[in-house]
């Protein structure tokens, strides 16, 4: 479902409730503020006014800016309000910033409370639809499917209509997909019937902390508020570890099932959980009883299960392979520090063939720049982080003999500056990094004072729009000393220093938890004085944009700080490479021309972009049947060759990891009961056949197997960038004089 749908389920992910017993009852009575989040939104206005890069006073201007974005916070879709809904409200447009400064919140609650109340009339409606399942096919009706930037529905017969639509496409999914009408209308009527249970679980704090950041949000769209366990989750992100049994959870049909069992993890090791699992009963402690869980939302089951190290949980739970009715079974775990191993760093060796040679390629994948910073501030020379990970996987790539090393910060949004400053320390000797200008205009350099550089040789960063952040101040200063060359596509565009500040410094002692703010302090600029705001990095090499700049990234925002510039810093560059681009340029376009994959990726985001832009679909049954038998028979020869486990004539061999060879013995005891029962393509790249189906209504099994391949199948940009990479080093052996001005601090271009 489109976004107004999922915010039932990301607001489950935000809660912000600060204890952990049964969860408050918000099924059918009005939600009201609760005691201290009146104080909690003034301290935050304090801190705003006064400390934000880009102070805006809260005032009547603010709080229309307030208003629009909370209605679209809570109907991102417009499609449970209408503009009579808006209207009722228009009074109060510019008196939102009184009642923050009043510490008067009934406002803000009463909307969401209008909210609840049109969700459930729409939800109902569509629930009616599906019972008397009365669609025909025939006409040339059409259905907008994202309607983000629609206006809003001038009166309940029009957004009637559009829900009619939204039924009657969905419906006409699933009866393309092979489904009687039968099983279409007990598929639909269990999900609408779904999207009840998650709002009726939502909560007063749920409430404001969306009314919060719709305030914070309409300063800088980087700026947010986090309640007491949204911050504990981001602090757990940025350390990537956390004190628990290691099972990553999800919610299927009221039931908390386990979705991941991480391996070493005390419930890994102790070899009596499962994934498909299904845990109904927590206690907390040895002293605490089983309380059932059934039914709770699932950060409040986390909540329950995480706790101190070396202390007691117990477990009920329904064997996977048990039914609803089977017996259960009780597990006794000690809690222990669980490190989230799939965010670390990780390294792969790739062969390429260059004419008769073969040249080895180091591919080190980080998906964040995270740091333990309390473990790093408590002495702990064992802490967690990315640069002291990517250090050691380079001393490990030089053993393996490796040509080139390419470092994937493909959708890696960023995480820690000191991080992003130490790494690209490990590539140039010493200088200057980035900088910072505060709001004050004081301008500070961020530089790397370690002598030396862990890997010398040619090197490569890989982007796309999801690279943010750190990741850009990494490629950035990479390009700036022209030491190693950017591919990919345009990066997030966000150049901005953001910083945590507990609300409860105001009031030192209190039990009451107000929260934190993540706002920002600060704009980053690259040692070349430009910013990495709203442009992002621009690519040496560019491979396809899988997205649209209006749609994704820091250009999106309408309220984005603008691109600007300051004195460069003083630092000398590294290397020439802009001498090497045109040569590799020309490779780069005679290989992709003839690469059948890439022509296929190529053609596939051309289609989808063809497809956001016309925001519609028909819903004649002869048109659709057409469009999904082209887009299935494009969908199968993608997967034919993306999943083919023999690689092609030219395609990068990855060099076997005999540690990785063992792990996976060694985490194959947790594998998903049963057989999947459909198979569901998740490539990389390619179009996927549309099953009708969302979520979980797919099997576990069926939902871990896609994954599955899609993490096997090939992945076409990573195997250019590879490539590229080759031909940097063939280039570099055979014209000394070119490698002499790309790598002059290296004694030899290996």
């Amino acid at each position: 479902m489109k976004k107004q749908m999922l915010l039932v389920a990301v607001l489950a992910a935000l809660s912000v409730q600060a204890g952990i017993a049964a969860p408050e009852k918000a099924a059918d009575t009005p939600l009201k503020p609760l005691p201290g989040q009146t104080m909690a939104a003034r301290f935050a206005s304090v801190v705003l006014n006064k400390a934000h890069y880009k102070p805006l006073p809260l005032d009547d201007a603010m709080s229309e800016k307030i208003f629009d974005r909370y209605f679209k916070s809570l109907d991102a879709e417009k499609m449970f309000f209408t503009q009579a809904d808006l209207d009722q409200y228009a009074i109060v447009r510019t008196r939102l910033d009184d009642a923050i400064n009043n510490e008067n919140l009934s406002v803000p609650f009463a909307i969401f409370n209008l909210y609840q109340q049109r969700f459930n009339e729409r939800i109902a409606y569509a629930r009616e639809l599906v019972k008397q399942g009365k669609f025909e096919f025939g006409s040339d009706e059409t259905y907008q499917y994202d309607r983000e930037k629609a206006d809003w529905a001038k009166s309940d017969a029009e957004i009637r209509d559009l829900w009619r639509k939204r039924v009657k496409n969905e419906w006409l999914r699933l009866k393309l997909a092979g489904k009687d009408d039968k099983a279409i209308r007990e598929t639909l009527d269990k999900r609408y019937e779904g999207y009840l249970s998650p709002s009726r679980k939502l909560t007063s704090e749920d409430v404001f902390q969306i009314f919060m950041n719709a305030y914070a949000m309409s300063i800088e769209p980087h700026t947010n508020y986090l309640g007491p366990r949204a911050a504990e989750n981001f602090d757990i992100a940025m350390r990537l570890s956390l004190e628990g049994i290691g099972c990553v959870l999800q919610s299927r049909d009221d039931y908390t099932v386990v979705r991941e069992v991480v391996t070493g993890s005390p419930a890994g090791l102790s070899g009596k959980i499962k994934v498909g699992d299904k845990i109904v009963g927590v206690a907390k402690d040895e002293k605490t009883p089983m309380t059932e869980v059934l039914g709770w939302r699932l950060d409040d089951v986390v909540a329950l299960i995480r706790g101190p190290k070396d202390s007691t949980v117990k477990l009920e739970i329904i064997p996977a392979d048990a039914g609803p009715d089977g017996k259960h079974q009780f597990v006794t775990l000690v809690r222990q520090k669980i490190s989230m191993e799939e965010q670390s760093a990780k390294k792969a060796v790739y062969e390429v063939k260059d004419g008769n040679a073969k040249r080895r390629v180091g591919v080190i994948s980080l998906p964040t720049f995270y740091m333990d910073f309390e473990a790093r501030r408590k002495g702990d020379k064992d802490f967690k982080s990315a640069t002291r990970d990517v250090k050691r996987l380079l001393v490990e790539l030089k053993k393996e003999k490796v040509d080139n090393v390419l470092i994937d910060l493909r959708n890696n949004g960023g995480g820690s500056l000191s991080e992003a400053v130490e790494l690209t320390g490990l590539f140039i000797d010493k200088g200057p990094v980035v900088m910072q200008r505060t709001g004050d205009n004081k301008v500070e350099v961020e530089s790397d004072t370690d002598p030396g550089m862990t890997w010398d040789g040619p090197m490569g960063v890989l982007v796309n729009r999801g690279s943010a952040s750190a990741s850009e101040i990494f490629a950035a200063a990479i390009q700036d000393y022209g030491r190693g060359i950017i591919i990919g596509e345009p990066s997030f565009g966000k150049g901005t220093v953001q910083t945590m500040f507990d609300l409860n410094r105001f009031a030192p002692g209190e039990k009451t938890r107000y929260g934190e703010l993540k706002y920002t302090v600060a704009q980053f600029f690259r040692i070349n004085g430009g910013t990495t705001q709203l442009r992002g990095v621009t690519p040496d090499i560019k491979l396809p944009t899988m997205g649209d700049s209006d749609q994704y990234g820091e250009s999106s925002y309408e309220n984005a700080l603008p691109w600007t510039q300051i004195k460069p810093a003083v630092y000398i560059p590294a290397g020439e490479i802009k001498d090497i681009l045109p040569l590799l340029d020309k490779k780069h376009d005679a290989r992709v021309a003839k690469d059948k994959d890439f022509q296929y990726l190529t053609e596939d985001i051309a289609l989808v972009k063809k497809q956001r832009k016309e925001n519609s679909v028909s819903l004649n049954e002869v048109a659709r049947r057409k469009e999904r038998d082209q887009q299935e028979a494009r969908a199968k020869l993608r997967e034919a060759r993306l999943l083919s486990p023999v690689p092609g004539a030219d395609d990068p061999i990855l060099v076997p990891d005999p540690k990785e060879a063992l792990n996976k013995a060694i985490s194959a005891s947790a594998k998903p009961a049963g057989k999947a029962a459909q198979k569901v393509a998740g490539v990389k790249g390619a179009l996927r056949s549309d099953d009708g189906l969302q979520g979980s209504e797919r099997s576990l099994a069926a939902e871990l197997e896609a994954e599955k391949q899609a993490k096997a199948a090939k992945d076409v940009l990573l195997n250019e960038a590879v490539h590229i990479m080759g031909d940097e080093v063939g280039l570099l052996k055979t014209d000394t004089r070119l490698a002499a001005r790309v790598l002059p601090y290296a004694a030899d271009s290996k």
